[in-house]
């Protein structure tokens, strides 16, 4: 049987792990629950064997994992996106958390602080350093571990993805990342995949949100 991926609607924390699963080649059902209320999710939370239940979750045979990093370390692991020498091993490591630390910035915004005023702080020092900070550390290389994909490029990807509905521009100045999106969305199986109908690009946050969510806040990448 093919795996199978259990999330909410939106993007949210489950996209990387798509991603990844897309790029190589894998078949799995996507099990999506409707974010607008938690029934069905609640019926199936104690009955699918998960040892630590929650969304995401990934399901294959008696492999049960909940936790997006958890997940998308184990399938980099098993598909070969993980670093393979002490050095590649650093540059994920280190590019992981700050990946991470910059995505929770961004759910913080977009959960609790919204307003026009706090995206444009967010925009000019938040984001800007952590971007800095990225291309600096990219350099040259095509990939965050160096030449080796790893699934690493998987979190950065989307996390930046995340930002250019903020501000489709906010890249401007960083070639280095706007080159390693389109190295990214030129793979052939993730190129097939963002052309399909199966490919969500919002939105990114649950209703809760105040950004993320409704479709106004795509209206800026996306205007029609």
């Amino acid at each position: 049987m093919a795996p199978v991926i259990g999330y909410w609607r939106p993007r949210g924390l489950l996209h990387p792990i798509r991603m990844l699963l897309v790029h190589t080649g894998v078949d799995f059902e996507d099990k999506v629950y409707p974010e607008t209320s938690r029934d069905e999710w609640l019926k199936d939370k104690e009955s699918l064997g998960l040892p630590m239940p929650n969304l995401p979750y990934y399901i294959d045979g008696d492999c049960k994992l909940t936790q997006s990093l958890a997940i998308i370390r184990y399938l980099a692991r098993k598909h070969g996106l993980a670093g393979t020498n002490e050095e590649e091993l650093i540059r994920t490591d280190l590019v992981e958390c700050q990946v991470q630390d910059l995505r929770l910035a961004l759910i913080k915004l977009g959960y609790h602080e919204y307003s026009e005023e706090a995206r444009e702080k967010y925009l000019k020092e938040t984001l800007a350093n952590h971007l800095k900070l990225l291309s600096g550390y990219l350099g040259d290389h095509p990939w965050v571990a160096g030449n080796k994909m790893t699934y690493v490029d998987f979190l950065l990807h989307d996390t930046l993805d995340w930002h250019l509905f903020l501000d489709p521009t906010c890249l401007d100045g960083y070639q280095n990342l706007k080159d390693f999106l389109a190295r990214f969305e030129s793979q052939p199986n993730i190129k097939a995949f963002m052309e399909s109908e199966k490919f969500l690009k919002w939105p990114i946050f649950g209703p809760m949100s105040k950004w993320g969510y409704d479709d106004a806040g795509s209206k800026l990448r996306f205007p029609d």
